[in-house]
């Protein structure tokens, strides 16, 4: 069909754009991602200390209300 070649061609031309823009791209990570990867990991820190920690026994009357 025609155009399939252009299309092909111009998908080389964007990869090879791409590779070179990421061979030049600086290796530091921006500091909102160091933001994002502590809130994550405190947030494991919490969900892994509630997991952890054990559950004291309620009574009947406590339980049924703590909905």
């Amino acid at each position: 069909m025609y155009g399939d070649d252009i299309h092909l061609w111009l998908h080389h031309i964007r990869a090879e754009e791409l590779h070179r823009e990421a061979r030049e791209a600086p290796r530091s990570r921006p500091a909102r991602a160091g933001v994002l990867r502590a809130r994550v990991g405190w947030t494991l820190v919490e969900v892994g200390l509630r997991l952890a920690t054990p559950r004291l026994p309620q009574s009947g009357l406590t339980a049924r209300f703590d909905h």
